[in-house]
């Protein structure tokens, strides 16, 4: 049983909104994305200027990086779930809120501990803002315009991703470490305003939020990624085995307990449509290959090939700027061609790219790195677009919000995976396995190029 979630902005229609509505919606979700993804990445590349200013020792200066992904990786499903029962629109604004107040109090925290903490609730604002990004997507654009609605976002997250470490290195060029996060307020705010006028009101589910389910899923996805995050480091075989003990037993229950539901929190019923199920596969192989490589190239620019930290930026930033680059006409091809077609060849590039990568020459030009890099990222932007259009077409309507869900948490497992394959490969062989680690990764795109291809038989939805 649904209802409505209050009133639809003016000129709502049932196949999505009209323009300039359309364009504005839009824009608040790209504005989440920016925020998001700036923030991650601008992060990453400040954490040890963070963590020299606030006087911490490197180790303990990861939890600023690792408690942001820990949430939304944990949160994604249930704040999808949230979605369907309260509106998409709701968890949309309740999560540009949490996050702007909580960019606030990072750029306000005196300690790595009250950086860390405010790290935590901006993970939960992200993980609110992202869980239900691309439901709002699918009813923001007409069906027959999904896929560019689709292309269009990927557009941003590649272009947010290639200029965040310029724009890290010019905040931190004339401004202390705090405005790294104090840009997102502007951001938040605009976005929230814009959120209550732009952003269409969704069906809504008649029924309690299920609380139980939600410690079960934070509980075997959360223990899962801490396991795997172990997997790279010595003397702790029994603390990884007990955390996979408890997360296969969390996870069990839970789909367990998910299978008599009509909307639930895991999506049971939505794995259940094949379509649905290879394109959540392809994903989850397409991220772990992405991530092993993305992760170990800074390893085999600097260790393997000799390039400073400057170099191996600019050498890096073809690849999401290609990504970026080829969403939108991605996105465009997956309104009128087959996902596993597209994202088969996508993968394709993507796997001939990194075995270009892995094969090159000891002392390589600019331009004979540039070009790898670019074909990988090519690659990679011609998988996502299409294959993340079929992971939402080929769900109902009204479990758009459990598909939005799914498709963040695919992406976080893959890249998860990716990362802990790499760090087992830098345990057993050192850092010197770098170049290795990129051949693997061909290995496991031509996996995932494979999986997507299997689907050419099913029929293709609309919308």
């Amino acid at each position: 049983m649904n209802a409505q979630e209050g009133r639809p902005p003016p000129g709502a229609a049932a196949d999505g909104l009209p323009q300039p509505l359309r364009f504005w919606a839009l824009l608040t979700l790209e504005i989440a994305v920016v925020m998001t993804v700036l923030d991650g990445a601008i992060a990453n590349v400040a954490l040890p200027h963070i963590a020299t200013v606030l006087h911490a020792r490197p180790a303990n200066s990861i939890w600023v990086v690792n408690a942001y992904q820990f949430c939304l990786m944990v949160l994604l499903l249930p704040a999808a779930s949230a979605g369907e029962i309260v509106g998409y629109r709701r968890v949309s604004q309740t999560g540009m809120g949490v996050f702007t107040v909580a960019s606030l109090a990072c750029a306000l925290s005196p300690t790595l501990g009250a950086l860390v903490a405010a790290r935590v609730v901006q993970g939960i604002g992200a993980a609110l803002l992202l869980s239900v990004n691309s439901a709002l997507l699918r009813h923001i654009y007409p069906r027959a315009m999904l896929g560019r609605g689709i292309g269009l976002l990927a557009l941003t997250v590649g272009v947010s991703a290639s200029v965040a470490p310029t724009i890290a290195s010019a905040i931190l060029s004339v401004a202390p470490w705090p405005f790294l996060f104090a840009i997102n307020v502007p951001l938040g705010l605009a976005a929230f305003a814009i959120a209550g006028r732009t952003l269409p009101a969704t069906p809504r589910h008649v029924v309690r939020f299920d609380y139980f389910s939600a410690v079960l899923s934070a509980l075997g996805l959360g223990l899962l990624v801490v396991a795997v995050d172990g997997l790279g480091e010595r003397g702790r075989a029994g603390f990884v085995a007990g955390c996979l003990v408890v997360s296969a037993v969390s996870l069990w229950l839970l789909v367990r307990r998910q299978r008599a539901r009509s909307a639930p929190l895991l999506p049971v019923d939505l794995l259940r449509i094949p379509e649905f199920a290879f394109a959540i596969a392809t994903s989850v192989t397409a991220f772990l290959a992405q991530t092993l490589a993305f992760v170990a190239l800074p390893f085999f620019l600097q260790y393997g090939l000799g390039r400073n930290q400057v170099a191996t930026g600019l050498l890096m930033t073809p690849w999401p700027l290609a990504t970026g680059i080829m969403a939108p006409v991605a996105g465009r091809l997956a309104d009128r061609y087959s996902a596993g077609m597209l994202a088969g060849l996508g993968l394709s590039v993507l796997a001939a790219g990194l075995v270009a990568l892995s094969t090159v020459a000891a002392h390589p030009a600019w331009g004979d790195l540039a070009w790898r890099m670019a074909l990988c990222g090519l690659g990679f932007g011609l998988f996502q677009s299409p294959n993340n259009r079929a992971m939402l077409s080929a769900a109902p309507h009204a479990r758009a919000g459990g598909a939005s869900g799914m498709l963040g948490t695919a992406r976080t497992l893959g890249q998860t995976l990716g990362a802990a394959v790499l760090a087992l490969l830098f345990r057993l062989g050192g850092t010197g396995e770098a170049r290795f680690a990129l051949g693997l990764a061909a290995a496991v795109a031509v996996v995932a190029a494979g999986v997507s291809v299997s689907r050419l038989g099913f029929p293709r939805r609309p919308g």
